[in-house]
């Protein structure tokens, strides 16, 4: 595996400061994480991948070390903040994977861009607009409660909706590695609440079926954060598209079901 690189690139819109890491080197792969998360909280799947691909992972705009001067976010800005980091690293092609705000941004990029991504992973993520499926009244509460909350009793409290009960009983201690490492980069509260702005706003549902790209489609079956059923209506609407349930895994599948990383990564060496 290569050394990892770093760097920062000014966004397309001139009002952003984008961190970017690079690790392993083969065929491009840009990870494009969630709501509020760094790149660096892509770790397990980075280990995963970095012996056969490149990984790209980055910081959304106002989260970990990228800076935004606007606090007005939607998905299809941070679709293009996305492309501004390829085009720094002048890489023409990429492998996508998006998980679940990311998987809405990583939409936009397939559908904004697609002379630029080789095959798509949209994980834990829905297509918005009207027909998605919504979750739980208490689960969308939280989501807003969470922002005012001190970062560590957020991410503790955050447990029972983003992880499966299986997990939160044989893996404790994969959970606790993860918000060791999340607490690492606390949340900005403003770009969190920015991201649920653009992730309430976002819709590609009736262009999905414009999507080019080979597509897997990956999600829990006990995910409560963004239902299973939006899985379902994606893979139905994007052309050729697979679906991957997860039956015992919630919303961060990755840390509850951690092999999932392997069928991505076959997935990808598929479309090299």
């Amino acid at each position: 595996m290569s050394p990892s690189k770093s760097g920062i690139v000014a966004g397309l819109d001139g009002h952003t400061r984008l961190y970017w890491e690079a690790t392993g080197r083969g065929d491009p792969v840009l990870l494009v994480h969630g709501l509020g998360l760094s790149g660096g909280a892509w770790w397990r799947t980075i280990d995963a991948l970095a012996p056969r691909m490149r990984v790209i992972t980055f910081d959304h705009r106002g989260i970990g070390r990228s800076k935004s001067l606007t606090f007005a976010y939607t998905t299809e800005a941070m679709a293009d903040d996305a492309i501004s980091i390829l085009d720094d690293l002048e890489i023409d092609r990429v492998h996508l994977y998006g998980f679940s705000l990311g998987g809405m941004v990583a939409q936009q990029i397939a559908l904004r861009h697609p002379t630029r991504v080789r095959s798509l992973v949209l994980g834990a993520t829905h297509p918005g607009g009207r027909r998605a499926a919504a979750p739980e009244s208490e689960v969308v509460a939280f989501i807003r409660r969470r922002a005012g909350m001190p970062s560590e009793e957020a991410a503790w409290a955050s447990v029972p909706y983003n992880y499966g009960p299986r997990s939160r009983v044989e893996h404790v201690d994969r959970i606790a590695d993860d918000i060791e490492r999340r607490l690492e980069n606390p949340f900005n509260e403003r770009a969190y609440r920015a991201q649920l702005l653009a992730a309430s706003l976002h819709n590609c549902f009736s262009r999905l079926g414009r999507i080019e790209a080979p597509t897997l489609v990956v999600h829990g079956a006990r995910d409560r954060m963004i239902p299973v059923a939006n899985a379902r209506m994606t893979a139905e609407r994007v052309p050729g598209a697979r679906l991957k349930i997860l039956r015992d895994a919630g919303h961060l599948y990755p840390t509850e079901e951690p092999g999932v990383d392997e069928s991505i990564g076959e997935f990808f060496a598929a479309h090299a």
